[in-house]
């Protein structure tokens, strides 16, 4: 299944960073979110600097970190899952460039290609620098998958949509990653903003319930995209001391919220939202 047929009904894209907290419980995870109802599942490949996050990804970074998480046993991660949705790499440009025998995207690309990786999204790649992973994406039919921001205006906007195919990811509100209260006012515009481009939206940051996940769509997203709600659920696990069935078993029941959400907003009008 390609990225823009996964959105053939109003998508749930969640995010968990792989290997969180260690290979064998995150292949648990995110086959928990599979069965839950997942659409596509972003799956992060950690760097030591993930400047787009907030506190909740950036210390389920550490932990995947700590537990031996590298470009190379990612690739192994996702060969070991036992999922069917398409998969979706979340990582920042260093990794992509520095991997393989030469400098340059294309031999990640090709490596993600030949494991079942079907995009990327890469938050510190501006779009007037992404034509070689573009090229690179095109040559080994994957997708690439810009962060459009409240801000994102103008010429800016324009080259990312030249350029984006499978999704545009829709930054819900300005500043980092993590789980809120409420859905800013900010995605209704943003999505007012992207009406003219024909390719799914869907929004992220901030998104934890089902409620938000019916409004967003209600809003006129494809798409919503959790991450921090989720990896909230694995970090109090991890902290508490958790079986792996257990928390997945939550993540599975947190996934089936988040799905049925969207489907409900694709059903009703969207009610006031709060900032």
């Amino acid at each position: 299944m390609s990225l823009e047929d996964a959105f053939s009904e109003p998508a749930f894209v969640p995010y968990l960073a792989a290997g969180d907290p260690d290979f064998e419980s995150s292949i648990a995870y995110v086959e928990a979110l599979a069965r839950g109802g997942a659409d596509v599942i972003e799956l992060g490949l950690p760097f030591s600097e993930p400047i787009a996050e907030g506190p909740t990804i950036q210390q389920a970074v550490v932990r995947s970190l700590h537990g031996g998480m590298t470009p190379r046993r990612f690739f192994e991660f996702v060969e070991a899952l036992d999922v069917d949705v398409p998969l979706v790499c979340m990582t920042y440009y260093n990794l992509i460039y520095q991997f393989g025998e030469s400098d340059g995207p294309e031999s990640f690309v090709e490596r993600a290609a030949e494991v079942g990786i079907e995009g990327f999204v890469v938050p510190d790649l501006p779009a007037e620098e992404a034509d070689p992973l573009r090229d690179a994406c095109d040559a080994h039919g994957l997708d690439l998958i810009f962060i459009v921001a409240p801000t994102t205006k103008g010429e800016r906007l324009e080259r990312m949509m030249e350029r984006v195919s499978g999704y545009v990811y829709v930054q819900a509100r300005l500043g980092v990653t993590g789980a809120r209260d409420d859905v800013s006012d900010q995605t209704s515009e943003s999505l007012a903003r992207l009406s003219a481009y024909d390719v799914p939206k869907a929004v992220g940051f901030g998104i934890k319930t089902g409620d938000h996940a019916a409004n967003v769509i209600a809003a006129g997203a494809d798409g919503v995209i959790v991450g921090s709600a989720l990896v909230d659920i694995v970090a109090d696990g991890v902290e508490n001391d958790t079986p792996t069935e257990e928390i997945a078993a939550r993540l599975e029941a947190k996934a089936r919220e988040l799905k049925e959400g969207a489907l409900r907003g694709a059903q009703r009008p969207p009610e006031p939202e709060r900032t």
